[in-house]
């Protein structure tokens, strides 16, 4: 049976369900990645000439989403409870952290919602993903580790690639919710400044992480959906003023 006829999981970060970037996100992608219902995209006057579904079809069948582990299937002997459990034990070990505010940004050819200075709690919760999640990966297939070889990495993406199932982790990670397809110039630069001016209400300030998610796709070719958004649980690291508050108490 071909690899690509296996399901694959990944675990994400998504916004929560109750604020308005997630269900704004989700209106611009054109689909619940929840329910899987289509919905209908805002409407944005001076885009007629774009067609915004051929636009954002890649990111559409991923869903809304910020890659922690990227999608991988399940090693042998490992069932989908497995993951689950897995993913549970994550979370509680992972405390919850206040994110920079976002930004409508080009990243090479598409266009997504990054963060607009670093983040090192980001930097180290996608780190912590990579590596726990790494017992229930199954190794790459030969076609898949080929087609990433071939798409033009440097040295230090192919060794990452090789250990981890992905190039863009570590210190190669960049934290980024995807919201097009790769555009042409000129589209791309349409696009960016209308998109900037849809989301500025969500990229004014900071934000909470304080959830992980599992998506999952039954096959290669299915539009992957969110299957579960687990609670970071972990203690909560003293920030400046509770260091202050511990000097003084002393």
């Amino acid at each position: 049976m071909s690899s690509s006829t296996h399901p694959r999981y990944a675990i994400y970060y998504a916004p929560p369900p109750d604020g308005g970037l997630w269900e704004l996100a989700q209106r611009w992608l054109g689909r619940d990645c929840e329910s899987g219902a289509t919905l209908v995209r805002p409407e944005i006057d001076g885009l007629e000439a774009v067609d915004l579904d051929a636009a954002t079809a890649s990111p559409r069948r991923y869903g809304f989403h910020a890659t922690l582990k990227a999608p991988f299937r399940l090693a042998p002997g490992t069932s989908l409870r497995d993951l689950h459990d897995a993913l549970a034990v994550f979370a509680a070990r992972q405390s919850s952290f206040e994110a920079p505010p976002l930004a409508v940004r080009a990243l090479g050819p598409f266009l997504a919602l990054t963060l607009s200075k670093p983040s090192e709690e980001m930097d180290r919760l996608a780190a912590a993903a990579v590596r726990d999640f790494e017992p229930v990966r199954a190794p790459l297939s030969e076609e898949d580790l080929q087609r990433r070889l071939n798409s033009g990495l440097a040295p230090r993406q192919e060794a990452l690639l090789r250990q981890w199932g992905y190039p863009y982790v570590m210190e190669e990670f960049r934290f980024h919710m995807t919201l097009t397809g790769p555009l042409e110039t000129p589209q791309r630069e349409l696009l960016q400044s209308h998109l900037t001016d849809l989301f500025s209400p969500h990229t004014a300030v900071s934000f909470l992480v304080d959830t992980v998610c599992l998506y999952g796709q039954h096959d290669q070719e299915a539009p992957f959906q969110l299957m579960d958004r687990v609670r970071l649980s972990g203690p909560r690291a003293p920030d400046a003023a509770d260091a202050e508050e511990g000097e003084l108490a002393r």
